[in-house]
Order: structure tokens, then sequence, then C-alpha cells
């Protein structure tokens, strides 16, 4: 069951300001908010002093859909059902396959066609609804549980004329009682990918003095690759979500440069492999297991189609603590995406490695989530074969390729709290460098160097 957040009340709904006046129209709201407009008087609702939340969306699927006539919710950044059905009736007009997914084919024919309307020379539906560039419900999600400032980057399909600012201020009702709120200031810059490029100098300015600043890059990272690379030198944290990665190979070999900069990079989609983790060491903790996984040359991981990116970052986290160092890779493609990785031990063990990207006809919310995975060794008497699965999809696939029988099974809970805004309301509670997620992307960086080669 998904937590429900924290009720929200707005003190300020969003108006328009121009750039040069948004921090007096925030000065203005608290100014408000003081008994007879007494400023020393104690304020019924006061500004946070927390860090700053810059929020990046650079997913154009729902404007895309919304402008072609499919979609007719907010441009929020939340996939919910309302995105998953204009998903499927996009695809399904266009002749592409009906998946519902927001992947690299479908946007690039959701592009195409909306470039065919700018000229002209359109054959869809029609714009039934008119787009509406909120872009606020996920950054509510967060500030509802992180008091802050939110500056919500929000790339504009269109002609360029131009950045527009809108402020307003949310608080959240907690159940505790308290004499005033604390209360989130929400400041929106909207336009294209080049004018908001031109405001570089502008975002930094926006947060407020020496606290902590987090930059949420939402999306790919090759949306607008000049303004991040701007930016990023200017935030404690650069938070990215590599399920969300459509193109996943080249946006981690953009994670790789950004992390070689020494730039604190934090992924959500690594906090969701912590229950995989824990039950693979949990395995070996018994006294005459424990020497046997030095044993292990068969790692087999099964994942959801689509993205590749859980699986290697925990072959990262596996060849990361048993010393392992990656020397050859292949990939076969067709209705299974399997990558062949070989690597090699400290005591030169050869090891063998596949994920497989299964196909799925009832994919999870999250894309590339793991299945299942079987940890084994060529020695038939070592006694360190492992499966691990997901309580959901059972562990038949695994089991099915023999030696279950002498294997020690276990099986992940399925966890409903995994949404992006609910992990990242957790990271931004624990900021600061993941030695452990560091040292597993640097095996997952020598795998992306293989594959380049």
């Amino acid at each position: 069951m998904a937590t429900q957040s924290t009720s929200l009340v707005s003190l300020q709904d969003p108006i328009d300001v121009s750039l040069s006046d948004i921090e007096s129209e925030l000065q203005k709201i608290w100014l408000a908010q003081s008994p007879n407009g007494d400023s020393q008087a104690v304020p019924v609702a006061t500004r946070a002093a927390t860090f700053s939340l810059v929020v990046y969306d650079s997913d154009d699927t729902q404007q895309l859909l919304s402008r072609l006539g499919f979609y007719s919710g907010p441009i929020d950044g939340i996939a919910g059902p309302r995105m998953t059905a204009a998903l499927k009736a996009a695809q399904a007009h266009y002749g592409l396959p009906v998946t519902g997914e927001r992947d690299a084919a479908t946007l690039d024919h959701l592009r195409q066609e909306y470039a065919r309307k700018q000229a002209g020379d359109f054959e869809g539906i029609g714009e039934r609804y008119a787009a509406d560039i909120r872009s606020g419900g996920v950054a509510d999600v967060i500030a509802s549980q992180n008091p802050c400032r939110v500056i919500a980057l929000c790339p504009t399909l269109g002609p360029d004329t131009g950045v527009t600012a809108q402020v307003a201020a949310y608080c959240p009702i907690k159940k505790q009682s308290r004499s005033s709120l604390i209360c989130c200031e929400y400041i929106t810059l909207q336009g294209t990918t080049e004018a908001l490029g031109r405001v570089t100098e502008l975002i930094p300015s926006l947060a407020i003095g020496d606290l902590p600043k987090f930059l949420w890059w939402k999306g790919g990272l090759d949306s607008n690759p000049e303004l991040l690379t701007t930016i990023a030198p200017l935030f404690d944290s650069i938070i990215v979500d590599s399920s969300e990665f459509t193109q996943p190979i080249t946006d981690l070999r953009q994670v790789a440069e950004l992390m070689a900069k020494g730039l604190p990079i934090a992924d959500l989609n690594w906090r969701r492999l912590g229950a995989w983790q824990e039950l693979s060491a949990e395995a070996f903790d018994p006294p005459e297991r424990r020497a046997a996984i030095h044993e292990i040359d068969r790692v087999t991981v099964d994942y959801e189609k689509g993205n590749p990116t859980q699986a290697l970052l925990f072959l990262g986290w596996l060849a990361s603590r048993l010393k392992w160092q990656p020397t050859e890779f292949k990939v076969e493609s067709g209705d299974y995406e399997i990558y062949q990785i070989q690597l090699l031990g400290a005591d030169q063990r050869v090891i063998e490695a596949e994920l497989a990207g299964i196909p799925t006809g009832d994919r999870g919310e999250i894309l590339g989530d793991l299945i299942d995975l079987k940890l084994a060794s060529t020695n038939l008497k070592a006694d360190c074969s492992t499966i691990i699965c997901s309580e959901t999809r059972g562990c038949m696939r695994m089991e099915s390729g023999g030696g279950a029988q002498v294997a020690k099974t276990y099986q992940v809970n399925p966890l409903s709290e995994q949404t992006a805004e609910l992990l990242l309301s957790q990271q931004l509670q624990r900021w600061g460098q993941d030695l452990l997620y560091e040292e597993s992307f640097l095996i997952v960086q020598q795998i992306l160097d293989l594959i380049e080669s």
C-alpha cells in the first residue's frame, strides 16, 4: 500500500512574475502572513530554511501526448494510469507496439509527428485538450515531506519566446500542532531548452543562501546536456533515476562523465536494489557457506526487458565486493536482450555473468526491475548455489535451470513504495557521498568501456 502524502494547503496560488521580481514577490507572501502587517509579530506561516531543490523534468512525453491530442492530464512528470492509457492510444494510432511504455521508438515517433504538426502536415487525432504546463504534482509530493524551496525548470515545446516565471507557496499540514506553518516556496521557470540555457546564472542565485542545494534531473541526461554540464557543479548532490533513462547505456556513460569530474551523484534506482543485496549477503552469512562465496563463477540475472541499469548495478555491486574485474562483453538482441559478461577474479578464476532482459506482458511500474537471479559454481561440491526471486513472479525460471534441489532459495517481498518521489524524499535526508555506489558504478563503467570497444 502506498504511503499517503501529507496534506498541502496553498498559501499562495501560482502567480506570474517577471524574472527580476521573483525574490520581491516571494517576500510579499511572507510579509502578508504577519498579523496586522506587523513584521515583528509571530507570523502565521514562515518560509522553510532547510535546503533548495531544483527539479529539471527533461521528459517531454506528456507534452507531446497532450499537443497531439492523446493526453488530458496535467504536465506533472508522473507516469500514472492516464499517462499509460495515452501512450497506448498513441501507439495504437501510429501502428507501434502497444505497450504503454515510454520507450525510445515511441518518443521518436511522437517527436516526428509533432514536428509534422508544426509544419502543417499533421495526421494525428487533433488537439482535443489544452496543454496544462504546471509541473507541480511531483514537487508537491516532496514539499509535503521536506519543506524547502523548490525551483522547477520546465522545458516547453514550441517557439522560443523566452523564459516565464511563476511563484507560489504551499504548506504541509502536520498532525502535530504548532503555532505557525513551515511552508515551501515554489518557483517555476518555463521556456524552451534554448531559453532555459540562457538563464543558467539565475538558477543558482534562486537557491537559499548557504543551505544545501540538490538537483533532481528527471528522465534522460541527453535532453539538455549543455544546461546539465553548466549547472551540475553548483549543487551538493545531483539526483537521477536510471530507471527513467530512455537511452540507458548512453545515459550511464554521461553519469560516468559527471562522476569523473568529482560530482556527487545519487541514483534512486540504486536504492531499489537494497533487498536483493541484503538477501544475497544473508545467503552467505552462515559459517558453513561463507568460504563458498569465493567459488561463485556463474551469475544469472533476469530483469524486465527495456532497461538494464538495475541488472548492471547489481552485477557492479557483486563484482566490487568479490574483487572481480570485467574483461569481455557480448550482447544478443531479439525477443530477449542478453548481455554476456566475463569477469576475472583476484585468484584468476573466470566468472561468467548473464544479464537477461525478459519480455513481460504485465510489466511493473519500474522499467527494468529485477525478476530473479542465481549465483552458482562449476564446482559441484561448492555449497554456494543461491536463487533469489521476486515474490510476485516466483522462482520457476531459475529453478527450471537445474540444481534447485541444492540451492538456497529466497524471495524478495514486493515493495510498493519505490516510486521516484518517495525515494527522493528519503534521499534528501541522507545526502553525501555513497562510497558503495561509487565502487559499484566503477565496475559498471568498466563494462561500459567494453561495450564501447
